[in-house]
């Protein structure tokens, strides 16, 4: 399983490398250093994905050349077998984690030949049964997309890890659109996933900007998963809707930050609030000059900083008791100052 003691942040890399090694080696080496734990690239074959009558979604005919099929555009985003290993080398001299998305059994056999610790299945797969079969049968970390699923779906993937013996799932709660509007992010959703499932809940972020992720975090989200790009201006489906280096950056200094802000369900008096607690709060102070052997009266007492003596948890001890020596106005008493008869 995924090590929880921190949020951990994918770089969605995708098919943004645009069929590229070289350029998918540049945005490993740039994820790294905006602060991501883990890139995320997709295996696949078009013959095996798409039939050639498969239409473009609305932002796909957004993005690419329109007179390009589906199946051509995925045809050009597509990596051979041999591109995989040159890429888990070099995340492994990086040490960044690498995972990827297979869209059918050889490709998750494949991705399982060569090592891979981390699956994540795609928002459109969580209907593939036979494949989350599979990918149950390893053992091995599977991060469930669960864009465009209901309730009902969601328990049949995860009863096949059930039956599977597999406990090292996480579910991302998605929607799914390339960028996806604030009005439809339904962030509260990560809490009934959680109460649900009784599973680790992450967030897979198509939004524009830091705040629906850092308010993930707040809500419980332990994996955040955002699309990476060198430049939103690069020819592709996913470019426009996902972050430059410096927004990912950006993200990730967000998320720790709320992480640190987060802190512990634990009420306590933290070290920096010690001298603030010392001087604002109040000590029971004279209110006037009482002689010695003097009855106290409430009116005889007033509370005033420092908060370094007695408390007004205290006064109804004192009021009744006499004075055992001279007190001055606005003198800090303490109890031996009183005494009774």
């Amino acid at each position: 399983m995924l090590p929880f003691n921190k949020c951990y942040i994918i770089s969605e890399i995708g098919v943004n490398h645009n069929g590229c090694v070289d350029t998918a080696k540049k945005m490993i080496k740039a994820s790294k250093e905006a602060g991501a734990n883990a890139v995320k690239f997709q295996t696949f074959t078009a013959d095996a994905l798409v039939s050639r009558e498969t239409p473009k979604v609305e932002y796909q005919k957004l993005t690419t050349n329109k007179d390009e099929s589906h199946f051509d555009m995925i045809k050009k985003l597509e990596f051979a077998k041999d591109d995989h290993f040159p890429l888990i080398s070099y995340c492994k001299s990086l040490e960044i984690d690498f995972i990827s998305t297979p869209y059918d059994i050889e490709s998750a056999k494949f991705l399982n030949q060569l090592g891979v610790d981390i699956f994540k299945t795609a928002s459109a797969d969580i209907v593939d049964l036979p494949l989350h079969n599979y990918l149950a049968s390893t053992g091995k970390t599977v991060i469930v997309s669960t864009g465009m699923a209901t309730l009902g779906e969601i328990e049949s993937v995860l009863d096949i890890y059930r039956l599977e013996n597999n406990p090292n799932v996480v579910l991302l709660h998605c929607v799914s659109n390339y960028p996806c509007s604030f009005d439809s992010l339904n962030l509260k959703v990560i809490q009934t996933l959680k109460h649900a499932f009784g599973i680790p809940i992450g967030f897979s972020d198509h939004a524009e900007g830091v705040y629906p992720a850092v308010m993930s975090v707040a809500l419980g989200a332990k994996v955040i998963e955002k699309h990476f790009t060198l430049d939103k201006k690069m020819n592709g489906p996913d470019h426009k809707a996902s972050s430059t280096p410096e927004e990912f950056r950006e993200l990730v200094d967000a998320i720790r930050i709320a992480e640190k802000s987060l802190g512990s369900p634990i009420k306590q008096i933290q070290d920096e609030e010690i001298q603030m607690r010392l001087v604002s709060r109040k000590s029971l102070h004279m209110a006037k000059n009482v002689d010695k052997h003097c009855l106290i009266c409430e009116s005889d007492l007033t509370l005033k900083r420092p908060g370094t003596g007695l408390g007004s948890d205290l006064i109804h001890k004192i009021v009744g008791t006499k004075a055992s020596r001279a007190l001055k106005q606005g003198e800090m008493i303490a109890l031996g100052d009183f005494f009774n008869e």
